[in-house]
């Protein structure tokens, strides 16, 4: 399974699938990461947490522990 957590700069991927339950579940779910959701990896801090993402036009700031549970794919090339 690869994860959110392995994706690097300039690299767009689509979401998968999300585990986990709970809070932290929904919380992700609520800021518009949902399944088949395209996301462009903007940047890594210089060590590796937090992760700048943009989803659905806006941008995000996110910490490893929380995007561990979302399984990705690299988007296909046209």
């Amino acid at each position: 399974m690869t994860t959110l957590t392995s994706a690097k700069p300039g690299q767009t991927v689509k979401v998968l699938k999300l585990h986990g339950q709970g809070p932290i579940k929904r919380r992700i779910m609520d800021m518009g990461i949902t399944k088949d959701a395209e996301i462009l990896v903007r940047k890594v801090a210089p060590l590796g947490d937090p992760i700048e993402i943009t989803i659905r036009g806006y941008e995000l700031s996110l910490r490893k522990a929380d995007i561990a549970i979302i399984e990705i794919a690299e988007k296909e090339s046209p």
